[in-house]
């Protein structure tokens, strides 16, 4: 396990904190950019509008992370990092140079900041948890442990449920174990699970922030998370059911669970509470401008540092746990996180004018598919904005939010179900799915390539599950 990497990820967060702090030291508007996405802003939206071509580092940076593990692995895996800064640069040099607008920029380190604090946090807190499930892996057993992942990801987070489990699962299934296993866990655990509470996944708790009641998504999404659960677990039954694996007949199986390291659920504890110390949520949390994050990031960027520090080094060494898996996030989210600013924009422009022609299936696709390959918290952001235009009212404004829950919660329940669901759907439509991917393949498992992820797994099996639930709810 090399500690060096943590540093690495966290030392360029701090250069880039201070460069863009130093640039924006004087501006005044920072205090109010915190905590809100670049769409949201009309002004830039209408003034502001890159030109189309500035997707082109956005697009080459998907075709790279989808072709380089398949055709040019040794430079992919040594130059990622380079690769990722360098496309980035692209589009922050344009911004700065052509628009000479640094908001947006100093916006998205904002939240790719909160993004890697949170799922690096989880990561290492939950790296000095060790789980191990004496008992024999049938389909049944599968079943009922990807519904426990799916429940509790709503308690700690799909990352925290994901980072929590997967080692174990791994262990549950080693003489049987397949691509799709891991497959179903990233929909399931990864994903679609975390759908029922703000703490369940970023874009929930963005409209937490914005005004969205904490209960109004368990209330409102439970019946529709549940079919959606029941149809994927039976997909896994049925590809479960006719693997046979090489099973070892004489092995005898205790049916004990194995827990050690219960001083990290502490450290799991302090992050699940420091979600909360935010300004939109507690008046009397400082707000830290002109730095680009907040007490909450030094809370969970201290949980980094110190459960490791105190973890057990026999249960790390049993995790097989290393910075890798944190480390691949770190530097291909960056990009991703910088590149898809002008994708964002043009969306989000695109959205607001045509907000009057959309209904709750046409928002449930466009969330959706968008948030499949994008961030799915600024696209859920962006249109939450675009639904709430279609009855005049404004995203940033906490009453009109919650207004707008009761008059019509439809567009919101559309929005919030892709938003979480489609996560699912491509290897960088949500961070857990890349960590889940990094640990498996360190473990030795054969992992689908990008697209035949998408063209073996996620579209064949999800869309029609998919479809369905637009029939049942948003047609």
């Amino acid at each position: 396990m090399k500690l060096k990497y943590g540093h690495i990820f966290l030392l360029a967060a701090v250069i880039i904190i201070l460069f863009t702090s130093g640039m924006l030291a004087n501006n005044t508007e920072i205090a109010q950019l915190k905590n809100t996405t670049i769409v949201n802003e009309e002004s830039h939206l209408n003034e502001n509008l890159p030109d189309a071509f500035m997707v082109m580092p956005f697009v080459a940076l998907l075709l790279m992370i989808a072709t380089g593990p398949l055709f040019y692995k040794h430079f992919w895996e040594h130059h990622y990092p380079k690769v990722a800064f360098l496309l980035g640069t692209v589009t922050v040099v344009y911004y700065l140079a052509v628009l000479n607008d640094y908001h947006i920029l100093l916006h998205s380190l904002a939240e790719y900041l909160s993004f890697i604090a949170l799922l690096g946090s989880l990561f290492v807190a939950s790296g000095g948890i060790l789980l191990r499930v004496d008992r024999k892996a049938t389909p049944y057993v599968n079943v009922l442990f990807l519904l426990f992942g799916a429940i509790i990801a709503n308690i700690i987070g799909t990352t925290g449920a994901s980072m929590l489990l997967i080692r174990p699962y791994i262990r549950m299934n080693k003489n049987r174990i397949r691509a799709y296993h891991i497959i179903f866990f990233i929909f399931i655990v990864s994903n679609i699970g975390g759908a029922l509470t703000p703490i369940g996944d970023p874009p929930l708790f963005l409209g937490f922030l914005r005004g969205v009641h904490f209960f109004w998504v368990i209330s409102n999404i439970w019946y529709i998370w549940i079919p959606t659960i029941i149809f994927i677990l039976a997909i896994f039954f049925a590809f479960d059911y006719f693997n046979k694996g090489t099973e070892d007949k004489e092995a005898k199986f205790s049916g004990k669970i194995e827990f050690k390291g219960a001083r990290n659920l502490w450290f799991l504890l302090i992050i699940l509470i420091s979600v909360f110390i935010d300004p939109a949520v507690m008046s009397w949390v400082p707000n830290l401008s002109p730095l680009p994050l907040g007490i909450r990031e030094i809370i969970m960027f201290s949980v980094v540092y110190f459960s490791y520090k105190f973890a057990d080094e026999n249960i790390l060494k049993a995790n097989e746990f290393d910075f890798e898996p944190i480390k691949e996030v770190a530097y291909l989210f960056i990009g991703i996180f910088i590149t898809m600013i002008p994708a964002l924009q043009l969306i989000a422009h695109e959205a607001n004018v045509y907000s009057d022609k959309l209904n709750a299936g046409v928002f449930f696709w466009a969330t959706g598919m968008l948030s499949g390959f994008l961030d799915n918290a600024p696209t859920y952001l962006n249109f939450l904005s675009a639904a709430m235009g279609k009855f005049g009212l404004d995203v940033n404004i906490k009453s009109e939010v919650q207004h707008f829950v009761m008059v019509d919660e439809i567009y919101l329940q559309a929005i919030s179900v892709a938003a979480v669901y489609f996560g699912s759907l491509s290897y960088i439509g949500n961070g857990p799915n890349f960590m889940v991917k990094s640990i498996c393949e360190r473990a030795g498992i054969a992992m689908p390539s990008f697209f035949t992820y998408m063209i073996k797994y996620s579209l064949p099996i999800l869309i029609p599950v998919f479809i369905l639930v637009w029939l049942m709810f948003f047609n």
